[in-house]
């Protein structure tokens, strides 16, 4: 039985990024109607993002980060944040990963980057910046959605097993400090830690 699932990528709320299993019907209507709305969907090959070095140039290119980007996490963040009201005229940015699986999620700085895109979107969606002042932009709908190689269907079935590579994927993200990681049927979803980062 497929799942309907369907995240909330046009809106400015929490989770920031989602995992679902490859071909999720849900995930394709809100990026039609987020493309309906002006808004950008950038992809990514999962191989591409394997070492930390190779996330940096492949976000700088894909994203067209300023010269000046400092390929490090914390560049990273800002540009997400800056970003989304220049490229998208406030619209809304979703960037899509494909064919996540096993080499990503088994690569050390895996879960460091979630938490950064997690960072960049908080603050991307935020009407307000980090001391509590209001932004001189209103707040962006900004979501990543890492779609795995593994396709959705009943436990045990060919050509994957979704429930086990949900708990994979919870596992593996929750090992980063500061994320909430909360599944459901058809998805595993992260954001910020509000105990932690407000």
């Amino acid at each position: 039985m497929p799942h309907r699932f369907r995240p909330a990528l046009t809106g400015t709320s929490a989770p920031w990024v989602y995992f679902v299993p490859a071909g999720t019907a849900g995930v394709r209507q809100e990026l039609t109607e987020l493309r309906a709305k002006g808004g950008q969907v950038h992809h990514f090959a999962a191989e591409s993002l394997l070492t930390r070095r190779s996330v940096h140039e492949t976000f700088a290119r894909t994203l067209r980060f300023p010269d000046y980007y400092g390929h490090n996490w914390d560049a990273l963040v800002d540009c997400l944040d800056d970003l989304c009201e220049e490229v998208t005229g406030g619209v809304g940015i979703v960037g899509v990963v494909r064919d996540t699986g096993a080499a990503l999620l088994a690569a050390d700085h895996f879960p460091l980057f979630v938490s950064v895109l997690c960072q960049g979107a908080d603050r991307a969606n935020a009407s307000a910046d980090l001391d509590g002042f209001p932004q001189a932009r209103p707040a962006t709908a900004q979501h990543f959605v890492f779609e795995s190689t593994v396709s959705a269907g009943p436990a045990g079935s060919a050509p994957g097993d979704w429930a086990g590579e949900q708990e994979r994927i919870a596992r593996r993200v929750a090992e980063e400090p500061g994320l909430v990681v909360t599944s459901g049927d058809g998805f595993v979803a992260a954001q910020l830690d509000p105990s932690i980062w407000r």
